[in-house]
């Protein structure tokens, strides 16, 4: 069992910057890959970034590539998500969730951190 908990949302205007912090508990978070997935209103979940347990591999959706990044730092059990040039379209709760390595089953979840963006 890992617990997730995220911080670091809020209400910002087109342009500026946030980042989200993910701290993990409960397990050796350096046995898990990490992802950040956001849902905005009315729309699917989209998971738009995920890390190796490593840190030496990640991968982008599209949509935030060039100005979304995702690290972690394993002895402080954190992921982050540093989000650069927001757009309103940015709007959405963001999650993290964690799969065991070798797994793309994200299993856990946190509670999710809202993101305003307003234009």
């Amino acid at each position: 069992q890992v617990q997730l908990v995220e911080s670091g949302g809020g209400l910002v205007q087109a342009g500026a910057s946030l980042r989200l912090s993910c701290a993990a508990s409960g397990r050796t978070f350096s046995n898990y890959a990490m992802a950040w997935l956001r849902q905005a209103p009315g729309k699917e979940r989209e998971l738009i970034t995920r890390i190796s347990w490593s840190g030496g591999s990640t991968y982008y959706a599209d949509s935030v590539k060039g100005r979304f990044t995702i690290s972690r730092d394993n002895a402080k059990s954190t992921v982050y998500l540093q989000m650069n040039s927001l757009k309103p379209e940015d709007t959405a709760v963001y999650y993290c969730a964690a799969a065991p390595r070798g797994s793309s089953n994200y299993a856990w979840w946190g509670q999710g951190t809202q993101v305003t963006v307003s234009s």
